[in-house]
């Protein structure tokens, strides 16, 4: 395993996580563990907002907003006023696409293969009333998103290229700079998902050359559930129009027009919870202060030991793709569906994942595949964890 966190420090983020004395969890890609600092800050808001009165505390928490905003920016080598506020991945995902429109007869939407089941259904959605049309780009040999193979279906009637960065059913980390250098050579808006990359992998939206990044909280940030963030690009903002606006992202003028903001909060509510938000930008402080490269080099190498670990078990497949891979490691145990894996694990204390088609249905379908249990990690993991989690593995195998 890497040596980029010690275990001294580690075992201090432990210590300041109290989900981590409960449970034994490899469910980080579906929602990590928040720490105690981070479950403070929110609780601190609450309180101001249950003996202040909550209008009255939301003053006190712009700061935190605010300090939110900058701290994602920085994470993501961008410009604050790129950065909208969000209630997490797909809400801010999918309001940066409906915000598109109008889409015409003949418009092509292309997507990576693993798209994530949620974007899919609302770009159908799209397609079926406006006779676009959605195509996979094909994947290299490793399963990964082929860049070459993308160049040479483009043409004048292609209006979106989207891309999930990191899959939600395995390790495969898709080429996304290689993507982006594509779109930005053609000219072609580029959405990137990027749920399970934030907080996870170094995530620099200038060198992506993506127009619209999303992100979620409560993965490997360990922020709380119901946040997230979007970027969008300071130069491509005139080409979005929000199909809902309120007084914080169109307020009106004098003659009692909206005027559209023209920074990214255009696709912020003035309903939000700010309590959340400060939880946020705690979490932000945090994963800024360990280091996204310590993160990165932690959980590839905890990952790396636990699919050589899972492969020497008889009755059980792992089915990650990819040369470079996340720290989501996807299996099967032959004879057991991936719901009777996860609860029987979790009978012992351990806590995994199971996706089903929905999740990511191009890519499900193209392997042949209507399941699968996925073990996700964090620079939280011990060997101890991992330890448990396959003795549980291997007595299911069994």
């Amino acid at each position: 395993m890497s040596a980029s966190l010690s275990r001294t420090a580690v075992d201090a983020l432990r210590a300041s996580t109290p989900g981590a004395q409960c449970i034994t969890h490899f469910n980080h890609a579906g929602a990590s563990l928040a720490s105690s600092a981070t479950l403070e800050a929110i609780h601190a808001h609450l309180w101001r907002e249950a003996t202040l009165g909550p209008m009255e505390a939301g003053v006190a928490a712009r700061e935190q907003t605010e300090r939110a905003r900058l701290l994602a920016a920085q994470l993501l080598n961008a410009q604050p006023a790129e950065i909208a506020m969000t209630t997490g991945n797909s809400p801010g995902w999918g309001a940066a696409f409906a915000a598109l429109g109008p889409w015409q007869p003949g418009d092509r939407i292309l997507v990576g293969r693993h798209e994530w089941g949620g974007n899919l259904a609302a770009m159908q959605l799209v397609a079926q009333r406006a006779g676009a049309s959605i195509e996979a780009i094909p994947s290299d040999s490793s399963g990964a998103v082929d860049p070459h193979a993308l160049e040479a279906m483009l043409d004048d009637r292609v209006r979106l290229i989207a891309l999930t960065w990191l899959p939600a059913n395995g390790g495969l980390i898709n080429p996304a700079a290689a993507i982006g250098r594509v779109a930005r050579r053609h000219g072609i808006p580029y959405f990137v998902d990027a749920a399970q990359a934030v907080g996870q992998l170094p995530v620099d939206v200038v060198e992506v050359g993506c127009d619209v990044l999303s992100g979620a909280g409560r993965k490997a940030l360990r922020g709380p559930k119901g946040t997230g963030l979007l970027y969008v690009r300071q130069d491509f903002l005139s080409r979005l129009t929000p199909v809902f606006v309120d007084t914080r992202s169109a307020p009106l003028d004098l003659n009692g027009e909206p005027v559209l903001r023209n920074d990214a909060a255009r696709f912020e509510s003035a309903e939000a919870s700010l309590a959340l938000r400060c939880g946020l930008a705690n979490a932000l402080q945090e994963a800024l202060e360990i280091g996204i490269d310590n993160i990165r080099a932690r959980i590839d190498g905890i990952a790396q030991a636990l699919r050589m670990e899972l492969a020497n078990i008889p009755g059980v497949t792992v089915l990650d793709q990819g040369v470079e891979r996340s720290g989501l490691v996807a299996f099967n145990v032959v004879g057991l569906d991936a719901i009777s894996v996860q609860r029987s694990l979790a009978a012992k204390g351990v806590s995994i994942g199971s996706n089903g088609v929905g999740y990511t249905p191009m890519d499900m379908a193209f392997r042949g595949l209507d399941q699968i249990a996925r073990a996700s990690v964090s620079y939280l993991t011990t060997e101890l964890e991992i330890g448990k989690l396959l003795e549980g593995i291997r007595a299911l195998a069994h």
